[in-house]
C-alpha cells in the first residue's frame, strides 16, 4: 500500500482538533453576534460559535447546543431544544457577554437525523427515548464534547458558566480541560407533548429538572 508521502518526501501529517475557518458578523433577533467557524478535523463537522460582546477568559456564559433540526428550525414539541437555543441566546445578551456553541454532529445525541427520526417513532408507539435508541441498537447518548473544549479553548475561555441542565455535559466538559465555575440551569415550561420526553431525561439521564414536579398532573 502506498504512504501519502509530501513533498519533502515525509508521510503527511493528519490535522486534528479544531481549526478557526472564519469570523463573520450576525445580526439576529436577540442582538448582533460574531459567528466564528470551525472545522473539527477530527471528525470532519463544520461547527459555529456566536459569541456577543468581549469575552473573558474566566467565568463566561456559555451554551453547548446540540444540533436539533426538529427543535430548532420546525419547532417541535416533541423536545425544548428550540426553546432552550433562544433562551440561551437571550440570556448572553442580557448578559453582556457570552458565547453559544452550536454543535453540529449531535442531533438526536449523536445518532444522527434519520435515527432519531426513527427513534421517535418508536417512542410514538410507547417506548421511551432511552429504550428507543437501545431497541435500534444505538447508544443512549454519543455526544463528544472535545470540539466544543477547543473552540473555547481557541476563544481564549479556561473556564465557563455553562448553561445545562446535563451534569454529563459538565463532567465531559471538564474532561476535556475547561473548568466549570458553575451550572446555570436552563428550565423550559413543559408541555404535554414533552413531559413524558423530559422525564425520562430526569429519571434516566440524570438532568436535573425540578420544575417538572409542577405538572404531576399529567400523565
Amino acid at each position: 500500500m502506498t504512504e501519502n508521502i509530501g513533498v519533502l518526501g515525509t508521510k503527511s501529517a493528519r490535522r486534528s482538533g479544531v481549526e478557526r475557518v472564519v469570523n463573520a458578523p450576525l445580526p439576529t433577533v436577540y442582538g448582533k453576534f460574531q459567528a466564528i467557524g470551525y472545522l473539527d478535523h477530527d471528525r470532519g463537522d463544520e461547527q459555529v460559535a456566536l459569541v456577543y460582546g468581549d469575552i473573558d477568559s474566566d467565568g463566561v456564559l456559555t451554551r453547548l447546543h446540540s444540533e436539533c433540526l426538529t427543535g430548532d428550525a420546525f419547532g417541535s414539541q416533541h423536545c425544548e431544544c428550540g426553546d432552550q437555543l433562544a433562551a440561551a441566546l437571550r440570556a448572553v445578551v442580557a448578559e453582556g457577554s457570552g458565547i453559544v456553541v452550536y454543535l453540529r454532529g449531535h442531533e438526536g445525541r449523536g445518532i444522527g437525523l434519520l435515527a432519531k427520526l426513527r427513534a421517535m417513532a418508536l417512542q410514538a408507539e410507547g417506548l421511551d427515548t432511552v429504550e428507543a435508541n437501545l431497541a435500534l441498537g444505538l447508544p443512549v447518548d454519543a455526544r463528544d464534547y472535545g470540539a466544543a473544549a477547543g473552540i473555547l479553548r481557541d476563544l481564549g475561555v479556561s473556564s465557563v458558566r455553562l448553561m445545562s441542565n446535563n451534569p454529563r455535559k459538565r463532567e465531559s466538559l471538564v474532561q476535556h480541560g475547561i473548568e466549570v465555575a458553575e451550572t446555570v440551569p436552563l428550565l423550559i415550561e413543559p408541555c404535554e407533548n414533552n413531559i413524558t420526553y423530559l422525564r425520562t431525561k430526569r429519571e434516566r439521564l440524570d438532568h436535573v429538572l425540578p420544575h417538572l414536579d409542577a405538572v404531576a398532573h399529567w400523565s
